[in-house]
């Protein structure tokens, strides 16, 4: 046991948060874009979509559309969030500036980095889903003091994708590869409820996305959204837990394989 835990990191792993944080302190506009993006998704939907569509059934309750795709996407902006903090910015790390490799030459561990780079994607998830679920009481969209649970939801979705993230940016040979990125990510935000409710896909088509993180974490942050819980609610988020413990300790055994001399 004592030699499975260290790869998958150490409270060392702070301190490549601590780097991270310093490295973008001068590039606030990136971080303020993540607050206003939420705003304009949801005005959007509010203004145009939601007086369209109608209601919409959730836990028994009749919703607004605007009550039920918001959650689905403070979902999908945790997953998009953890896919370019995981993928992106730690190639260009592994592949172009090499940081790593300076990284390993202190006391830091493969493992430390991996999960270093997978808090980080916590941290920035954490900061917008707070701005998120803070326009969304603002607007009405949020039908519930449990709306609040979304923001540690989100971080759990965040989780998920990240670490699965990293796990995957290991194995991209070049920036062509990206593409991959997106053909997994694109219907992933298109076919996972995000928009429309499960029972309307066909059977084959619901049956596969039910596997989806991104269903599992939409439905999970909409049951919330409205205060109503059911037991499947724990399921669901082990489910994205187990996914990202897994997704971890595939991307610190690649680290170890690629940057070990």
């Amino acid at each position: 046991m004592g030699r499975v835990l260290p790869v998958l990191g150490s409270r060392r792993a702070l301190h490549v948060v601590e780097r991270n944080a310093m490295f973008y302190r001068n590039q606030w506009l990136m971080f303020a874009s993540g607050f206003v993006e939420p705003l304009f998704y949801l005005l959007s939907i509010g203004i145009g979509l939601n007086h369209l569509v109608g209601t919409l059934d959730v836990g028994g309750r009749p919703v607004t559309y605007a009550t039920f795709v918001a959650p689905g996407m403070l979902a999908t902006s945790a997953m998009n969030g953890a896919i370019i903090d995981s993928v992106f910015n730690p190639f260009f790390r592994l592949k172009i500036s090499h940081a790593y490799d300076s990284m390993l030459t202190t006391p830091l561990d493969v493992g430390d980095i991996a999960l270093g780079e997978a808090l980080w994607a916590l941290a920035r998830t954490g900061l917008y889903a707070v701005s998120f679920v803070g326009c969304m009481f603002a607007l009405g969209d949020a039908s519930s003091p449990l709306a609040l649970l979304e923001i540690p939801g989100a971080l759990a979705t965040s989780f998920a994708f990240a670490s699965l993230g990293l796990a995957a940016c290991t194995y991209l040979r070049s920036w062509q590869d990206f593409d991959l990125i997106t053909l997994f990510s694109l219907p992933l935000f298109l076919f996972s409820a995000t928009f429309f409710p499960l029972s309307l896909y066909p059977r084959l088509l619901a049956t596969l996305v039910w596997f989806s993180p991104l269903y599992q974490s939409a439905t999970l942050l909409r049951g919330l959204n409205v205060g109503h819980l059911d037991p499947w609610m724990i399921p669901r988020l082990a489910y994205l837990c187990a996914l990202g413990i897994i997704g971890l300790a595939i991307a610190a055994r690649r680290f170890r394989r690629l940057l070990s001399p």
